[in-house]
């Protein structure tokens, strides 16, 4: 029985073409590409062109991308960074409630233990926070806002663009976790206005373990970790050429298809979630009417566990999840739905399917085939479940 994949906002499989372009920096052109003689200055090149290449494609400067080892690093560093920048006088961050946590964790870091004021704002029902709420919370000893771009659960769509305005017109620095959005929608820093973005290579094809920090020209922070002048001392140590490479040709790859593969990806997504909901009662599409990410919807089947859902799909061959990748050890409801409002028993209930670039209509037909036999299976054993039509 072949898999079908649908968990690709955990992670996605590295494009083949792709692992031809890092194969040499593993083995003929492996030299460290700090060091001073001849071979070395290969590895070196690679890296540089590979600069270029993210540069470009986020429609920036070479000089304003920093290399780290994925989207957690990144956000670390430039929140980190920011206010290890100003610890004389600690200060005051903005973010919202549904952020990653590699954001929410970091934030509350900064908040208990070193003194740092962070305001949590509320989102509404789609998952979105309002730039008015921004501004509005923006105080005269904020440092940053930090918003991401993409939902990694509900796949919404932030203000960003907004939000970066308002903040910058009140002179704060803006920071976005784009983990979710680069290689799945167009992200140009410069339409954004963003002071600071992070990214993530498995999250578009490309290898694990690497990642990049866009950085505005002329905004400060202090490193996270201290050694060499790697990265322009922002982020020491010897640089992961393969990956580099990696990630450079994958955002390049979805920026050729980024436009066929949008269109391809939602026809995909409404083909699932009008198959889903004409087959199943009783069934809610978190964030339906807001804009979303191409590829992922997050869809609550009411009167059972959404764990239950998952593992009963994976026995039929079908991968997906109950959320975030980094918190599947938790019995918790998901704090994305419930700052959205969710009632804790829809959220519980609640799976993300996560659909990629080799998802297939077919594939797409045979997960609506499986699931009402499922839903109907594990609503049979719910003591609270009782049909439509028994229901006062």
């Amino acid at each position: 029985m072949e898999t079908i994949y649908l968990d690709h906002n955990a992670t996605t499989p590295t494009d083949e073409r792709v692992v031809e372009a890092m194969l040499p920096y593993f083995t003929r052109r492996f030299a460290n590409p700090s060091s001073g003689y001849g071979i070395a200055s290969d590895a070196r090149r690679a890296a540089e062109d590979a600069r270029v290449t993210v540069a470009d494609v986020l429609n920036t400067s070479p000089h304003s991308i920093v290399f780290t080892s994925g989207g957690t690093e990144s956000d670390n560093i430039a929140i980190k960074g920011v206010a290890l920048r100003n610890l004389d006088r600690r200060g005051h961050i903005v973010t919202t409630r549904v952020e990653h946590h590699a954001v929410l964790r970091t934030c509350e870091y900064l908040r208990d233990r070193l003194g740092f004021e962070v305001s949590f704002l509320d989102v509404d029902p789609n998952g979105r926070v309002a730039p008015e709420s921004v501004a509005a919370a923006i105080r005269h000893d904020t440092l940053l806002v930090t918003i991401m771009l993409a939902n990694n659960e509900v796949g919404v769509l932030e203000p960003v663009r907004e939000i970066a305005a308002l903040a910058r017109g009140k002179g704060v620095l803006t920071h976005t976790d784009a983990v979710q959005a680069v290689g799945k929608v167009p992200v140009d820093v410069d339409d954004l206005g963003v002071d600071l973005l992070s990214l993530s290579g498995h999250k578009l094809y490309g290898p694990k373990g690497i990642g990049a920090l866009y950085v505005r020209p002329g905004v400060e922070f202090d490193p996270l970790a201290h050694g060499g002048g790697h990265e322009r001392g922002l982020r020491p140590g010897t640089e992961n050429v393969p990956g580099i490479v990696g990630l450079a040709a994958a955002m390049r790859l979805a920026e050729q298809d980024l436009d066929a593969e949008m269109k391809r990806l939602r026809d995909l997504t409404l083909r699932l979630e009008e198959g889903i909901s004409g087959s199943i009662e009783d069934v809610t599409i978190h964030s339906e009417s807001a804009p979303r990410i191409p590829g992922t919807t997050n869809i609550a089947f009411h009167y059972v566990e959404g764990e239950s859902v998952a593992l009963s799909l994976d026995m039929e061959g079908v991968s997906v999840s109950t959320g975030s990748a980094c918190t599947t050890d938790t019995a918790q409801p998901s704090h994305v739905l419930s700052a959205m409002g969710v009632a804790p028993g829809v959220a519980q209930g609640s799976v993300r399917f996560g659909l990629g670039r080799h998802t297939t209509a077919g594939e797409i037909d045979r997960v609506v085939e499986v699931l009402p036999g499922i839903i109907a299976r594990l609503r049979s054993m719910s003591p609270l479940y009782r049909p439509k039509d028994e229901r006062r």
